[in-house]
């Protein structure tokens, strides 16, 4: 097994060990602290903690016989590095110099050269010093009383460091023990707790917070300064070590580690720690351009993409490993990430929630959103009238410019302008706005195009579920209309289901269509109709009843069935003399297609007869209707033409044949 020694006393240094870690070398990880070691132990490896000097840099490294060294060391930590190469050469070892990137630019703040540099300055300065250069910088600053008295220390909670702190008169009120890296909102409470007006810092790059500690500084109105980096030897960037240590010993690459994360609503109140986490964390950033510009990305590579493959693509082809995608909301409310999921089988992957607008929206309105049915209008096929009426409370993503005043006015012209209605638009942005009123009063207004509707139906419950539409609830005009009572049974025996795709064959007034869309809720409703004056009454009670999975089909059937996909259901109420043509279709689409075909005349019965002993399955029932008529000061019981109702099925097994 090849032998890699790693002095690895950095974030990046302790990352790369945790990578490498049991994919077939060796590793032996050097920390000059015995804290420092905990962090590193794992599978093969171990830990050799405690300083070395040159000369015992050289014993050691003879002695463990490694193929390969890599100095990650820190930036300031220009000495060990010096003593590394030097023992390195001594043994015949070679060695690597892992670089960390630099963050600093010219505007961070002022520059010195060193931490003595740095005590001067300050000591031209008045008011409270958060110090974030660790304990062996102490004395230097410490050596002057007035600095001492000024100091808060932000030293590793190990006991050498809080021995230095004491020795060198820190109060230890004074003193924050913790790891970092810290991100930006704790550097500013940290700051706060301090009353601290300066921060000093040296240029750490993004692998030891440099960019979080300047923005905390700006929001805590606290001036920093910067003691600048020794001139570096060369080296490799993190990535390049990573792919050079994998070439040199025959490594499969790592899996690629991609979270996808719940951004929120756009503002930072509605961002979790989680997300903050996954963005400190992430080598690179992907999401929408709103998505990236809503998130403080840290100075990371981002990459603007919303389609899962073009996602997918950015991440297989990066020479990158770490990876958050921003997702708008909740991960697992209409996001992304589903199909995310799919596109990336080949990577590690982490799904963390966010703050929907759901949840968001309805905290805004102080009202739990159990009760509430939650869909999207957003490029999707959606009967928001239905879901109106079959619950208490609805809530709509309605997408884009225009979205919710057309859902409005798709209410209104349900008959639904009377439900109470909520439109929050840009919510968690600073200028977001919620207005509430009827929806047929809202439909007259216009909204920003980040909007999403909650509808409120106190009448609900009286929604009937049942097949047979009382006659009088659609629109009658002078076409045939299959009635209440024999429309109920034959729906019934098509046996619909949610999904089901269903041609309605010589669909007449279309309440057979609206009764199957109904019922349908998940599916698709095909009216075929040649007249005219048919066609038009059909559309217009789908509209009455705000369907949209209904498509109306000028034509003669079986030719107008010819492009529409293949049906599990039909219903053949008129045949222009053309019903064997038409079930033959039908059963060439789908041979396993549900039949039902109403029947008034004998012929049709006949023909009827004959047909369904070429099905392994056939019911027929007679169903004769009486309703009562006035005569006189009576009412006296009229019979209806009687109906018979064919239902036929193949294959259906252990049902004997008609």
């Amino acid at each position: 097994m090849s032998r890699l020694c790693v002095f690895a006393g950095t974030t990046e240094g302790r990352r790369l060990v945790e990578l490498l870690a049991g994919r077939g070398l060796e590793i032996t990880a050097c920390a000059a602290t015995e804290y420092g070691s905990a962090l590193l132990g794992g599978r093969d490896v171990r830990t050799r903690p405690g300083r070395m000097d040159a000369a015992e840099m050289a014993a050691f490294l003879a002695e463990g016989r490694f193929d390969l060294v890599v100095d990650a060391t820190h930036p300031y930590a220009a000495l060990v590095t010096q003593n590394i190469f030097a023992a390195c050469a001594e043994a015949g070892v070679p060695c690597l110099r892992l670089l960390r990137e630099s963050g600093a630019g010219a505007g961070d703040g002022a520059f010195v050269p060193d931490a003595a540099a740095c005590a001067e300055y300050l000591l031209r300065t008045e008011g409270n010093i958060l110090l974030t250069t660790g304990s062996k910088e102490l004395p230097a600053f410490c050596a002057h009383l007035e600095l001492c008295e000024r100091i808060y220390a932000r030293v590793l909670p190990a006991e050498a460091s809080l021995r230095a702190c004491f020795d060198c008169g820190v109060r230890p009120d004074r003193v924050f023990a913790m790891q970092g890296p810290f991100d930006e909102e704790m550097n500013l409470a940290m700051l706060r707790a301090a009353r601290a007006r300066w921060l000093v810092t040296k240029d750490t790059g993004s692998a030891g917070g440099y960019a979080a500690k300047l923005r905390a500084a700006e929001r805590a109105g606290a001036r920093v300064v910067v003691i600048g980096r020794p001139v570096q030897r060369e080296g490799l960037s993190f990535e390049r070590m990573l792919r050079e240590i994998e070439r040199r010993f025959e490594l499969a690459p790592l899996k690629k580690r991609v979270t996808l994360a719940g951004a929120g609503m756009g503002g930072a109140d509605s961002q979790t720690l989680g997300l903050r986490r996954a963005v400190e964390e992430a080598d690179c950033l992907i999401g929408a351009k709103r998505m990236l510009e809503a998130v403080d990305c840290a100075g990371k590579p981002r990459a603007a993409a919303v389609a899962p493959a073009e996602i997918a693509r950015i991440v297989r082809e990066s020479p990158l490993r770490s990876f958050t995608v921003l997702l708008s909301g909740d991960t697992g409310f209409y996001s992304g990430a589903k199909k995310l999921i799919a596109e990336l089988t080949d990577a590690e992957l982490t799904v963390l929630p966010g703050i929907g607008s759901l949840q968001y929206f309805c905290a805004k309105l102080r009202r739990p959103w159990e009760d509430v049915r939650a869909v999207s209008l957003h490029g999707r096929d959606c009967d928001l009238a239905r879901e109106v009426r079959e619950h208490p409370a609805v809530f709509a993503l309605v997408g884009g410019e225009g979205g919710a005043k057309r859902a409005l006015e798709r209410l209104c012209g349900a008959g639904l302008g009377a439900c109470r209605a909520h439109v929050g638009e840009r919510l968690g942005y600073p200028d977001e706005r919620v207005r509430s009123g009827g929806a047929a009063e809202l439909a007259r207004e216009d909204f920003d195009p980040l909007s999403v509707l909650l509808i409120e139906n106190e009448r609900w419950e009286s929604e009937s579920i049942a097949y047979g539409l009382p006659d009088e609830a659609f629109e009658r005009g002078g076409v045939p209309m299959t009635k209440s009572e024999v429309r109920a049974v034959s729906l019934s025996k098509l046996m619909l289901t949610r999904g089901a795709v269903v041609y309605d064959v010589g669909a007449g007034s279309g309440s057979v269509t609206v009764e199957a869309a109904r019922a349908a809720r998940d599916g698709r409703v095909y009216a075929i109709e040649r007249r005219e004056e048919a066609l038009a009454l059909a559309r217009r009670n789908v509209e009455r009843f705000g369907l949209t999975n209904v498509e109306l089909v000028a034509g003669c059937a079986p030719d107008a069935l010819k492009d529409l996909p293949a049906p599990t259901h039909a219903f053949i109420g008129g045949s222009a003399g053309k019903l064997r043509e038409i079930v033959e279709r039908i059963l060439e689409k789908n041979p396993a297609a549900r039949i039902v075909v109403n029947a008034v005349t004998l012929e049709t019965v006949a023909e009827l007869t004959e047909l369904a002993g070429e099905f392994e399955y056939c019911d027929v029932a007679q169903v004769a209707v009486s309703k009562p008529r006035r005569v006189g000061g009576h009412s006296l019981m009229t019979a209806q033409n009687p109906v018979y109702i064919f239902a036929m099925q193949n294959p259906k097994r252990g049902v004997e044949r008609c």
